[in-house]
């Protein structure tokens, strides 16, 4: 499983991390949720994991994104 996550800056702007790595930085919300959407579907494409986009709230974390495969897709291990 894959996270990315969105991170509000001291300005005000936002930033794209994974594993807690700002891989972008300096967006308006709307181009880093949509920056983040777009890298993360990327990845599953190619890795064919698990991936979240996900986000602060004020109370828990939303989730942006998920890809993944269907249950009815996922062998038992």
């Amino acid at each position: 499983m894959v996270t990315y996550s969105l991170k509000s800056s001291a300005e005000g702007r936002w930033n794209v991390c994974r594993s807690g790595f700002s891989l972008f930085s300096d967006l308006p919300l709307t181009d880093a949720i949509k920056l983040a959407r777009e890298v993360a579907r990327d990845e599953y494409l190619r890795s064919g994991r698990t991936v979240y986009v996900e986000m602060p709230g004020t109370g828990s974390t939303i989730r942006l994104a998920q890809f993944a495969k269907p249950a009815s897709q996922v062998q038992a291990a």
